[in-house]
């Protein structure tokens, strides 16, 4: 596939996501790298054009420059963004109570503390992400598992075989003390995303370090 064709591949997806202003974006490929400029009306629009863009076939790696120019409307103050997130984390029920801590400087929300699972920290940013005013969000949530266990890699890897988005055959895992290397390729971005969410899912992981490469 020809970068030109790329391209056009991502501009029509992105013309298709209706929660999307795709006439403010602009798009360019450099073999296989996506760039998406211009502006957009909220963080969660931000969010919502890269996981559009990445899950287009072809594409690699995707730099998001684009700039979140909130409109007046949905101009909020540092404190109204922070006690809204407060409340956002308090009902979501994947967050457990008086764990994570939050700062707001500018409309960006930073996330601080300590939680036992990927799911758990990933689900806080995603309860605030979508939140009116915020510019952006700066997850520092820190994985501890309680859970410890000796067969990591064997769990990750029959998660990989039971999975129809994961060709297991081509990518190697290595476990020791909670941390895991992802390395080999995948067919697409989505493929590499899935495989990341896979290996988090085992108890006992702390740090995931995906080394896996998109390879159409």
């Amino acid at each position: 596939m020809t970068d030109k064709d790329l391209k056009q591949h991502v501009e029509n997806s992105l013309d298709y996501e209706p929660g999307i202003n795709a006439s403010d974006i602009g798009v360019s490929a450099d073999e296989g790298v996506v760039t998406l400029r211009g502006n957009v009306a909220s963080y969660g629009e931000k969010i919502a054009a890269e996981r559009v863009t990445l899950r287009v076939y072809g594409v690699k790696a995707v730099a998001n420059d684009l700039v979140v120019r909130l409109v007046s409307d949905y101009q909020k103050t540092d404190t109204e963004i922070a006690q809204a997130a407060l409340h956002a984390l308090k009902w979501h029920s994947a967050v457990p109570d008086d764990r994570v801590t939050l700062t707001v400087k500018d409309g960006w929300i930073a996330l601080a503390g300590t939680l036992d699972w990927q799911y758990q920290k990933d689900a806080a940013a995603k309860a605030v992400r979508d939140l009116t005013g915020v510019k952006g969000v700066t997850n520092d949530i820190r994985v501890q598992p309680h859970v410890k266990t000796i067969d990591v890699r064997d769990k990750i890897e029959a998660a990989f075989k039971r999975s129809a988005e994961i060709d297991a055959r081509r990518i190697n895992v290595t476990a020791q003390d909670g941390k895991v290397i992802l390395s080999g390729n995948v067919h697409s971005w989505a493929e590499r995303q899935e495989a990341e969410r896979a290996a988090w899912a085992a108890p006992g992981v702390s740090l995931v370090e995906d080394r896996l490469s998109v390879v159409p």
